[in-house]
């Protein structure tokens, strides 16, 4: 059954297509797969343990076709899917999100099946020991590589896992910014040191969204002794806590696509999204920032910073390793919290262009604790599929289907 497309929204070469609530469970982190002429969306949620799978054969009724529980107290944001298996991670959920420290919560990363794609058999379950893992790596094959929460370490580090026998998954290597490994007296020389993810790998090189640390570039020829190629700092000048969020690296190209995400509601030192120069891994170059987005005419507010909620970059149309996603050409897609979807023309990398927008209708019914204040949308994720529609998620409404139109 096919449903309305709420009303209110605001958009400029962005058309709306399709719309679902999901049944009151907004969605976060999304993956993508068409099997045997059909396309499923799979979905992790903020307010909800579990997973959901929704058929987007018809970007203009999707169709949720199974919601898969997850365990109480526990994160389930991420998944990743390569052929018939999928991971997704399993993290302790933090105080200020509702999470409960007295309870007990799952952790790690959980491995399925998807040969059948409505109907995910679980495999096995690879535990960190500690918090768990946040935004993982998964393009196929033997290894995943993992944002972690490891005991005796302050923040996430980078794990290599071989899932050879998804029964009996072991790590195979892992890697820390000096400074982490507070158990062996090691002590951070700044604060929010700690491995967004997901880590991105291409070839011998993997590419870590290291929070304050920056952009770092490890060789992973020898899984099991990754060795630090260079960084590239980006915090000062712009915000500490996650100026390294995202990074997706093209070495085809020579380009990075990084950027950070802003939880201090406009109030701190400026957010970034930028185009870096990665020809030269062993001396990456920042070669422009994205202009910020510009309010609509008629808005209530001058800026974004003054809107209400969290503002700025978050997410980027990542998954390029995923042979259902569209890949990078002229546009990239991000997703901009309290300014919607943003699309820029990346022809030129040195002068990244606006070129459209599209914002959901602000929200209605607050489901989680945060962001506090304001209840504004919060654009989350963002996914484009290869058939070129657009999905995007926020916090507390529906999924969204879209298509760039000019």
């Amino acid at each position: 059954m096919k449903e309305e497309l709420p009303q209110g929204f605001v958009a400029s070469n962005v058309q709306a297509v399709g719309y679902s609530d999901l049944k009151g469970r907004p969605a976060f982190k999304m993956s993508i797969r068409e099997h045997n002429g059909r396309w499923y969306l799979y979905t992790g949620h903020f307010w909800h343990s579990g997973w959901s799978i929704v058929d987007v054969t018809d970007p203009t009724a999707p169709q949720l076709v199974k919601f898969i529980p997850g365990p109480e107290n526990t994160f389930t944001l991420q998944m990743e899917l390569s052929d018939n298996i999928m991971i997704t991670a399993l993290e302790k959920i933090f105080p200020n999100f509702g999470g409960n420290p007295g309870k007990p919560f799952e952790e790690g990363v959980l491995i399925w099946d998807i040969s059948d794609p409505v109907n995910p058999r679980k495999l096995g379950q690879f535990r960190t020991g500690g918090t768990g893992t946040h935004r993982n790596f998964y393009s196929g094959g033997r290894y995943v590589h993992l944002a972690a929460g490891m005991p005796g370490y302050d923040g996430n580090i980078y794990v290599i896992i071989d899932i050879s026998d998804p029964a009996l998954p072991v790590e195979a290597g892992r890697w820390w910014v000096p400074g982490q490994h507070t158990a062996r007296g090691e002590k951070p020389h700044k604060p929010y040191i700690s491995l967004h993810g997901p880590p991105y790998v291409v070839d011998k090189l993997a590419y870590l969204p290291y929070g304050s640390e920056g952009m770092v570039i490890l060789d992973i020829s020898d899984l099991s002794k990754p060795e630090e190629v260079s960084r590239l700092s980006f915090s000062p000048p712009f915000h500490s806590q996650f100026s390294m969020h995202s990074v997706l690296p093209l070495p085809e190209k020579g380009i990075a696509y990084v950027n950070s995400e802003d939880t201090s509601y406009g109030k701190g030192p400026l957010h970034h999204a930028s185009i870096v120069d990665i020809s030269d891994p062993s001396n990456p170059m920042l070669l422009s920032l994205f202009p910020e987005p510009v309010p609509h005419s008629g808005a209530p507010y001058r800026d974004f910073f003054e809107k209400g909620g969290w503002s700025g970059p978050h997410n980027i149309n990542i998954l390029q390793h995923n042979q259902d996603v569209q890949k990078q050409g002229e546009l990239f897609y991000i997703a901009y919290f309290n300014a919607g979807l943003r699309v820029y023309n990346v022809e030129d990398p040195r002068l990244p262009v606006e070129v459209g927008y599209f914002m959901p209708p602000e929200p209605r019914k607050r489901y989680g604790p945060m962001p506090e204040g304001k209840l504004v949308m919060q654009t989350e994720d963002v996914l484009v599929d290869r058939r070129g529609f657009i999905y995007i998620t926020d916090k507390n409404q529906g999924l969204w289907i879209l298509k760039y139109q000019k």
